[in-house]
């Protein structure tokens, strides 16, 4: 085979990345937006050594599995990667992959498929969306999301995963920047002033958040624009964020308050959070809940424990646990977010939980080996890369009962477990949830024991 060849596969599985593979003489090849069971006519684009890359042309065969996407530019996208696919085969597929990694990179042999806990409604769940601004071949400013592995926008005010109300923020900002010729940023140049609009909604509050990210610290008739996004209900804070450097990272670090409070509030079962712009806050409270209540049941409380929650962000978990254990003590390294945390342990009445401000690798030796603060019990929710090798080697030195890995990637998750699991301790229950319908990523929650000595 070769590139620009026409071929016609049986879609049998799919890739990590929501690709559907199929094969070809036992040639395998792998085609975006192809589902398995999908029978499919495709275009090679990229041949390697042992596998290959092809272009979904037609769809010969339909597969059972298939859906219509809800998304105009489902294809286009870098959004979702399975919205055509139907909803319990999403499940599927993600319990496998978890099961998967947890066999081919943890090395645990025999390990069932976990259960893993859905949606009723996967739509419209994100609670947090970011819009980049430009403008299009014409000159015309737009906003939307990203195309697939690209910084190209394609023009949309509207996502079936965000809540409702961003088609109105991003309208009115739309009509505001024509109104009075304000720029959108441009990467390339490093010129223009919009480059991002933040918009976050707490679910149980009504509350919402409108931050403006600019590439400067003013506005043109800013007040004018504020005024009109009030009139949306539940508008609560609007506030500038101001990056000025040339780099892809969205947020800069200063924050300008422009009306009303510079924080909205929200509720994960009766815990009362307090969000600022920078905050960590998990997009999806529907799920988050179901994801807490399963950590706490694995956390498996008394009263008298003493618990570290590392990687605590704004203390979203901190609290829950703090309900049934003796001492919390949470870590992040983003200091607004133990603002954030601190300020709720306060409004909600919290008295045994402690924040403290650094990376976990470094504050845990710290705590342990010089203040002797020990662990019943430790919960980890650290970001996609998993822990860093000297949390892991000083969680295991503090010799905690249980261990509660919250994790966004099963294969980090899968590699942790495994130094774990060879420092005395043993997976004793895997849990999926399913946080982010119509992608590939999944949450996963795991508990390990220490073993009878």
């Amino acid at each position: 085979m070769k590139k620009d060849d026409l071929i016609v596969l049986k879609i049998e599985d799919m890739g990590i990345n929501g690709e559907g593979i199929g094969k070809l003489d036992g040639f395998p090849f792998f085609v975006k937006d192809a589902v398995t069971g999908d029978v499919v006519e495709a275009k090679v684009m990229k041949m390697k050594k042992g596998y290959g890359y092809a272009r979904l042309l037609n769809i010969v065969e339909p597969s059972a599995m298939r859906r219509e996407p809800k998304c105009a530019y489902a294809r286009q996208c870098g959004g979702c990667q399975l919205q055509a696919l139907a909803y319990a085969a999403q499940l599927d597929y993600k319990a496998r992959k978890i099961q998967n990694n947890l066999i081919r990179i943890g090395g645990f042999e025999g390990m069932s498929k976990p259960e893993i806990i859905g949606m009723d409604e996967p739509w419209r769940y994100r609670n947090k969306a970011q819009f980049p601004f430009g403008t299009d071949r014409s000159g015309n400013t737009v906003t939307g999301f990203y195309a697939a592995r690209s910084h190209t926008i394609i023009p949309s005010t509207e996502c079936w995963l965000g809540a409702e109300e961003n088609r109105l923020v991003l309208e009115k900002v739309l009509a505001h920047m024509k109104k009075y010729r304000v720029s959108a940023y441009d990467e390339k140049s490093g010129q223009g002033l919009v480059r991002h609009v933040l918009i976050r909604k707490g679910f149980s509050t009504g509350e919402i958040m409108v931050c403006l990210i600019l590439n400067g610290r003013r506005m043109k008739a800013l007040e004018e624009l504020a005024k009109s996004l009030c009139r949306i209900p539940g508008m609560t804070s609007i506030t500038v964020n101001v990056n000025m450097e040339n780099t892809n990272v969205i947020m800069g670090k200063e924050i300008l308050p422009v009306w009303g409070q510079e924080y909205i509030t929200d509720m994960i079962g009766d815990i009362r959070y307090r969000i600022s712009p920078l905050s960590f806050y998990q997009v999806n409270p529907v799920q988050t809940e179901k994801l807490y209540e399963t950590a706490l049941e694995y956390a498996d409380l008394k009263g008298t424990e003493t618990v570290w929650d590392l990687y605590c962000g704004i203390g979203t978990i901190s609290l829950f646990l703090a309900k049934r254990a003796g001492q919390v003590y949470g870590v992040e390294i983003v200091p607004e977010a133990i603002e954030d945390a601190r300020e709720n342990t306060r409004i909600n009445g919290i008295r045994n939980a402690e924040f403290f401000v650094g990376k976990a690798e470094e504050v845990l030796p710290q705590k342990y080996e010089e203040e002797g603060i020990r662990a019943d019990v430790i919960v980890v929710d650290p970001p996609r890369k998993g822990c860093d090798p000297a949390a892991l080697q000083t969680m295991v030195r503090m010799q905690p009962e249980r261990i509660v890995y919250v994790s966004c990637d099963s294969a980090t998750l899968a590699r942790d477990l495994k130094y774990l699991c060879q420092e005395g301790y043993e997976v004793r229950k895997v849990k999926g949830c399913d946080m982010f319908p119509w992608t590939v990523h999944v949450e996963t929650v795991c508990l390990l024991s220490r073993k009878a000595q």
